[in-house]
C-alpha cells in the first residue's frame, strides 16, 4: 500500500545536520523505501538554508543506497517560512503519516496541526514539556482517531529489553534502586542545538529516555521527585541552560513497594569524548544487580584521522559500501515500526486501541512527561521535593 511520509525538521537527528552523517530519520526512510516504493516523501522545513542542506544529504544517501528518492520541499521558494509544514500538511495526500523532529517548544503545535488534519503522527522526544499539553494532544488524538506515538528508540534496544525481562522474571528481587549516567559532548547544546537550547534541559531532553525505561521496565509510577542543576561552562559561553542536572525519583511498583531512582545528566563532556553518548544504567535489587554499560558495546576503533571512537553499531549504523547501503539499529526499527503500524491500521489489519501499551504512544508519555515537569518546578524551588502529578 503506497503511504505518503512528511518529515517536519531538518537538524541533526533528521539528515545529521552539521555533521559529516546522515542523521537517523532519513536512513530510515530510505530502508523503508527499499521495500515500499510508492508513495511520496515531503519534508518541511523553515528557511532556505535547512531545505539546501537536506537537499544535499538526500543526494549524498542516493548515491549510498543505490536508489533515489526524490522528496518534495517546503517552502518551495526561497523565503523563510516557519509555517511551511502547514502547506505540505494540507497537500499531503492520504493515507499519510507524519515524523515531527523540532525543537521541544513546537512539538505541541505542530502535533495539534497533524492530528487536526487526521495524520498518523510519530513525535521524538519529549512529546512536549507539559503534562497539560499531552492530556490535550491525547484527548485531540482520540477525537480524530489516529494513531499517534513517540520516538522513544531506547524501547527497541535488546540491552533494555534485557532489563524489562529480567525485572519481570525476578531474577533481580525488588528494585530498591536504580542508577543512571548520561551526558554527550559539550557541541550537542553549544553547537547543534545552540539556537533553540533555551526550550529545552539537559534532563528534558536526555534524562527523560530514561525515566521512559525505568516505567517501561517495572510499570513502576513515579510519586515525588527533587532536582539539582549547575550553569557553568555553558553559562560562560553566553548559553543559558544547565551544564548538568541531577534528579531524584521516588517510584512505587503494581505491587506497592518503593524503589527509587537517581538519574545524573549532563552535556559538557570534551569533544574527544570517545563517543557522542556516555550512558550505564544500574539496578539494585533485593535478590541481585543488572548493569548495563550503553556506550561500551564491544568496539573500540583508533585511527589518525579521528583518534579513539566506541560506535554503537546497535543504534543507527551503515553497513555495506557506496551504493550497496544498508542501515541498521534500535532507533532504525523505532521509525520503521511506526510506518508497519500506520500501515496495518490504514488496512484494517490492527486497531490503534490494541497498540495502547505495546507502543510508546502518546498515552504512554503521561508519566515521562509527569516527571520532566516535576524535575522542572523542582529547579525552579531551590532543589525541593515535588508530588508528581499524573
Amino acid at each position: 500500500m503506497p503511504l505518503n511520509i512528511l518529515i517536519i525538521g531538518t537538524g541533526l537527528y533528521v539528515c545529521g545536520r552539521g555533521s559529516d552523517g546522515y542523521g537517523t530519520i532519513l536512513p530510515a526512510i530510505y530502508e523503508w523505501k527499499r521495500k515500499e516504493r510508492e508513495g511520496n516523501i515531503y519534508i518541511a522545513g523553515r528557511n532556505p538554508e535547512g531545505i539546501g542542506i537536506i537537499r544535499d544529504k538526500v543526494k549524498g544517501l542516493n548515491e549510498l543506497f543505490g536508489f533515489e528518492i526524490k522528496p518534495l520541499y517546503y517552502p518551495k521558494d526561497n523565503l523563510h517560512n516557519q509555517n511551511a509544514y502547514l502547506d505540505a500538511i494540507r497537500e499531503i495526500p492520504k493515507p499519510a503519516c507524519v515524523i515531527i523532529a523540532a525543537p521541544d517548544n513546537l512539538h505541541k503545535q505542530m502535533a495539534s496541526d497533524t492530528i487536526e488534519h487526521c495524520l498518523h503522527t510519530l513525535v521524538v522526544k519529549p512529546l512536549a514539556p507539559t503534562l497539560r499539553e499531552v492530556l490535550e494532544l491525547i484527548e485531540l488524538q482520540q477525537k480524530r482517531c489516529v494513531y499517534c506515538a513517540v520516538e522513544f528508540h531506547k524501547r527497541f534496544d535488546y540491552a533494555n529489553l534485557k532489563l524489562k525481562d529480567t525485572i519481570a522474571q525476578g531474577l533481580i528481587g525488588e528494585p530498591l534502586y536504580f542508577l543512571v549516567e548520561y551526558s554527550q559532548r559539550k557541541s550537542m547544546p553549544a553547537k547543534f542545538f545552540k539556537k533553540w537550547i533555551a526550550s529545552t534541559n539537559v534532563f528534558q531532553y536526555l534524562g527523560i529516555h530514561y525515566v521512559d525505561i525505568i516505567y517501561f521496565a517495572t510499570n513502576g509510577l513515579p510519586q515525588r521527585v527533587m532536582a539539582s542543576g549547575q550553569k557553568n561552562w555553558l553559562y560562560s559561553k553566553g548559553i543559558d541552560t544547565y551544564d548538568s542536572i541531577q534528579g531524584v525519583i521516588e517510584w512505587e511498583t503494581p505491587s506497592g513497594k518503593k524503589f527509587t531512582s537517581c538519574i545524573l545528566t549532563h552535556w559538557v563532556d570534551p569533544e574527544s569524548s570517545s563517543a557522542m553518548s556516555d550512558q550505564k544504567i544500574k539496578v539494585i535489587g533485593t535478590k541481585g544487580r543488572f548493569e548495563s554499560d550503553q556506550k561500551a558495546r564491544g568496539i573500540t576503533i583508533t585511527s589518525d584521522e579521528r583518534g579513539i571512537e566506541e560506535p554503537n553499531p546497535y543504534f543507527s549504523s551503515p553497513y555495506g559500501r557506496e551504493g550497496k547501503v544498508t542501515y541498521r539499529g534500535y532507533a532504525i526499527e523505532s521509525i520503521t515500526q511506526f510506518l508497519k503500524d500506520v500501515v496495518q491500521i490504514e488496512k484494517g489489519e490492527l486497531k490503534i486501541d490494541e497498540l495502547q501499551e505495546a507502543r510508546p504512544t502518546f498515552k504512554q508519555a503521561i508519566i515521562p512527561t509527569a516527571v520532566i515537569e516535576g524535575i522542572n518546578r523542582s529547579l525552579e524551588n531551590n532543589g525541593k521535593w515535588v508530588d508528581v502529578k499524573r
